[in-house]
């Protein structure tokens, strides 16, 4: 698809008529982070399993997308792009916004002001490595996974963060680090549990 930067890559999994629509944001491209991470992988799995759309991209620089790192900036310009495109394909249908580690960061950035997302999804947000105060007041249902054994982010700052907004739900897993090794099916039931 087209970017800011230029094209680029994705994997695109047509769901059924009307329901959501959801865009996965993947981990930080300077420490390996791609669309196809484990993690983002299986959370896309789990949207497609309920019937959504999912559109999974890679950020500029990464794998074929063109153009290269832009500071955390860039990324937020990308995950944009990938909501513009996937919001004209299923104009009809519930848009939805899903990140893991540094792609809640730019995800949710680049969402915050976006009306057409009406839900959100924050997997070990990466809280402490960037400020996510631009969520402060934000009123759409936010679900905040994390695993109480992170090695990368602090488990109580993610806590915390989940707690200062009144609208998020936070699903604390036992025993799961930041890749949820061993944890993905916990991972993925936290995800989507309850919601239809």
């Amino acid at each position: 698809i087209s970017g800011p930067a230029g094209r680029l890559q994705t994997i695109y999994s047509q769901g059924e008529d009307g329901r959501p629509a959801v865009v996965v944001c993947h981990p930080h491209p300077q420490h390996g982070g791609t669309m196809n991470n484990k993690v983002v992988y299986w959370m896309a799995r789990a949207f497609s399993k309920r019937g959504c759309s999912v559109l999974r991209f890679n950020f500029r620089g990464v794998g074929e997308s063109d153009g290269s790192w832009g500071d955390g900036v860039g990324e937020v310009e990308d995950a944009r792009a990938a909501v513009d495109w996937l919001h004209a394909e299923h104009s009809g249908s519930p848009l939805w916004l899903a990140g893991f580690s540094f792609g809640c960061y730019a995800g949710l950035r680049a969402m915050r002001d976006d009306k057409r997302v009406q839900r959100l999804f924050a997997v070990a947000p990466a809280v402490g490595f960037y400020s996510f105060s631009f969520m402060a007041g934000d009123e759409r249902p936010l679900r905040v996974i994390y695993g109480l054994d992170d090695e990368i982010v602090e488990p109580d700052a993610i806590r915390h963060w989940a707690e200062s907004l009144p609208t998020a739900s936070s699903f604390p897993i036992e025993g799961a680090g930041h890749f949820f090794a061993g944890r993905m099916e916990e991972m993925m039931a936290a995800l989507l549990g309850q919601i239809n």
